[in-house]
């Protein structure tokens, strides 16, 4: 009998962001994934961050990239107000597609470009690395199984201190402020044990950058599950995600990074430590894509999640701006 051969997916990044830091060595250490491209807006600059990361091809725009039938997919870390554009682009170029979160603050947006990969017959996903570690399916497995008895109650944050005016997650051009960058992995942990939310309040702090410096929300689920979420880049760094039971919680000091993972099952007067092995959620995410491509896997990650996410969050921003519950 041949030995089964392995997947092997050809990868290009749109643009040298500051999140790539993050997602290229997982790409090294994947025998799945070959990181063969990266494009900028500067051929100077896509040079030397080719030689600094050791890719192969670099390119002094978006567009060259599209071209380079070589390139099976490509991880796209453009500002949050290109990605519609760039994914359908790419995506009729025929390549499959990661987004760098948050896809969008407009439902039409994820619209247009997932009918772009129903339309091209290419896997479009949304970058919520977090999803891809074991951590986080355990954590589902355990509320899911009756752990901490019946859900009530999802408790998170993510905050962090910014006050660099020129920073793009505080710049409004381009859809920046905490919601979108840190608030929308709170959306995307309370969803993923509540559901989709029935009823959405959202208030905002609105710094002199003319973004949100601190929002807080809170979600009702059907059976009378909420969540409960504070997101800031004014405030001190902070991570964690909670569910709360009727008889018990699970809390999770490290939620979203899932560098130290380890989940305390509280309940019956105790604590239970439940460790997991460190994994590399970037790469985990990216051999999730290329077994998608095999037919190895399905894909974790499609249009369902990513239309659930931004419907929340532009429903939080509609109740910000209104003052009000909004209902969705």
């Amino acid at each position: 009998m041949g030995v089964a051969s392995t997947p092997h997916m050809r990868l290009g990044i749109v643009s040298t962001a500051d999140i790539n830091r993050k997602v290229i060595p997982g790409a090294h250490a994947s025998e799945k994934i070959e990181l063969v491209a990266v494009a900028s807006r500067d051929q100077r600059r896509a040079e030397e961050y080719a030689r600094q990361w050791e890719i192969e091809r670099a390119y002094g725009s978006y567009e060259a990239l599209l071209e380079d039938a070589e390139v099976d997919a490509v991880y796209i870390s453009l500002p949050n107000t290109m990605h519609r554009e760039w994914s359908v682009r790419f995506l009729e170029a025929g390549k499959h597609v990661i987004c760098e979160k948050p896809f969008s603050k407009r439902p039409e947006d994820v619209e247009a470009a997932f009918d772009a990969a129903v339309r091209t017959g290419r896997h479009l996903t949304e970058a919520f690395m977090y999803r891809h570690n074991p951590q986080t399916a355990r954590l589902a497995e355990l509320v899911r199984g009756g752990a901490i008895g019946e859900l009530r109650l999802v408790r998170s944050v993510f905050s962090y201190a910014l006050y660099d005016a020129d920073n793009i997650r505080l710049r409004t051009d381009v859809d920046g402020g905490s919601l979108m960058d840190v608030g929308c992995y709170c959306v995307s942990g309370s969803r993923l044990l509540g559901g989709e939310p029935e009823t959405v309040y959202g208030q905002a702090y609105v710094g002199p950058s003319g973004t949100d410096w601190m929002f807080t929300g809170a979600l009702k689920f059907a059976g009378d599950v909420h969540a409960l979420f504070d997101c800031g880049t004014c405030l001190p760094e902070r991570d964690e995600l909670e569910a709360i039971g009727s008889e018990g919680s699970l809390f999770l000091d490290d939620p979203w990074h899932c560098n130290r993972p380890v989940i305390e099952l509280r309940r019956d007067g105790g604590v239970e430590l439940i460790e997991l092995e460190p994994v590399d959620s970037y790469r985990l995410e990216l051999e999730n894509l290329a077994d998608a491509i095999t037919g190895d896997a399905p894909l974790l990650l499609g249009r369902e999640d990513a239309l659930g996410q931004v419907r929340t969050i532009d429903a939080l921003f509609r109740s910000a701006d209104a003052g009000a519950a909004v209902r969705l």
